[in-house]
């Protein structure tokens, strides 16, 4: 083998110690920094809308925001492995999770509302593990837009808006309706290919 071919080959192997899933893993490490931020603020579970819940709002944002740039950055490198294929969607849970779930510790998000995308979320999750021996399944483009929708509808109600103006609450729940929507509807897509590749995995198998 040449050197070229050599070269070419070790772009084509991307190892699981790469900037994409270093970033990965640091979204992963500000969770508990998230949820610190909020309870501060929230002496006795009774958000005050202070300083610590707009440093909580800022710190949910540098998180989405490293999800954009490590799948960016492994695009543009050839970067993508099957690691950062599983550790990315379950660092987007950890985060959504959390934040979902503080929002209805402290009263402000319906806990039917949390329950509903969990449920979806982490039974994806097991999914994907359920069939892994037979491929990965890549998140759709459905799934990136659940992603965005929920993100946004979450930083929406992080930043004490309602406080300013009553109304911008009610944008706020709009937003996590349609998220929620497209929540359900990518699981079942979800769940569909699963099936597909589960029963293609089979026949392959018995060949």
């Amino acid at each position: 083998m040449t050197s070229t071919d050599a070269t070419a080959a070790g772009k084509g192997r991307a190892g699981v110690w790469n900037l994409p899933n270093v970033l990965t893993m640091l979204r992963i490490a500000l969770v508990p920094f998230f949820v610190w931020f909020l309870i501060l603020d929230a002496p006795g579970l009774h958000s005050e809308a202070g300083p610590w819940r707009w440093v909580a709002a800022a710190a949910f944002a540098v998180a989405i925001y490293t999800d954009k740039l490590d799948g960016d950055i492994a695009r543009s490198r050839n970067l993508v492995t099957d690691f950062g294929k599983i550790a990315d969607p379950i660092a987007d849970k950890l985060l959504i999770g959390s934040a979902l779930v503080m929002l209805s510790v402290l009263g402000e998000l319906p806990w039917w509302v949390t329950l509903v995308i969990l449920v979806r979320e982490w039974g994806i999750t097991a999914l994907r593990f359920f069939v892994i021996r037979y491929g990965v399944i890549p998140a759709s483009r459905g799934g990136k837009l659940k992603t965005v929708v929920q993100t946004a509808a979450i930083f929406l109600y992080l930043l004490p808006l309602a406080a300013i103006a009553p109304w911008l609450g009610w944008v706020a729940f709009a937003v996590m309706m349609v998220a929620v929507l497209i929540t359900v509807w990518t699981g079942v897509e979800y769940v569909v290919e699963a099936l597909r590749l589960r029963s293609k995995g089979k026949r392959q198998e018995q060949a």
